[in-house]
This record gives C-alpha cells, structure tokens and sequence, in this order.
C-alpha cells in the first residue's frame, strides 16, 4: 500500500521540518482532486485527473494508488469504464495508514 523506503527517502531528502510541509500540500492538493471526483466525474478531465493522482501519490511513496490510478488513467485514454470508487477507497487507505 506504501512504500515506506520511498517515504524514508523523501524525509532525508528534505529534513524532518520541510517533509513535513511537502505532505501537507501534496495532501491538500490531492484532497481537491479527490473531492472532485467523489462528486462529479467529469470525464473530459479524469485522464488529467488521473495522471496527476498518479504522479502525486508515487512522490509520496503511496504506491496501490498511483498503480490504481496509472491503470485508470489508460482506461480514460482508452474510453473504457474506470472504477474511480476503487481509486478513492485506496487513496483514503492510504491516507488513513500513512503517519508522517
């Protein structure tokens, strides 16, 4: 689900005080993308959507996430039914596990 080493990696990179605030904008901008899409799919924007959900939460170390969401994001490109419901549940796994 995360990938703590990636998570470790990030805090040494950056020091315990700058981690720290990395997180909570990372949190804060997924939080608006995730809250749109629990409320309306727009399917002209999920593939950006997706992508960036993606690119965010490997940054982060959340792993099943940004794999749940590159696979829906090829599903999006593709014209294929996404199961954004699945991508949300994991996100808030995730979020839920994860102690900075």
């Amino acid at each position: 689900m995360i990938d703590w080493t990636r998570v470790q990696t990030l805090k040494d990179e950056l020091g315990a005080e700058d981690f720290v605030e990395v997180v909570g904008m990372f949190l804060a901008e997924v939080e608006e993308v995730i809250a749109r899409l629990r409320t309306n799919v727009n399917h002209d924007n999920l593939e950006a959507d997706l992508h960036f959900l993606k690119s965010s939460a490997l940054n982060l170390g959340f792993s099943n996430v940004s794999e749940l969401c590159g696979s829906g994001e090829d599903a999006a490109a593709a014209g294929k039914q996404v199961d954004v419901a699945r991508i949300l549940a994991a996100y808030a796994e995730s979020r839920d596990a994860f102690k900075p």
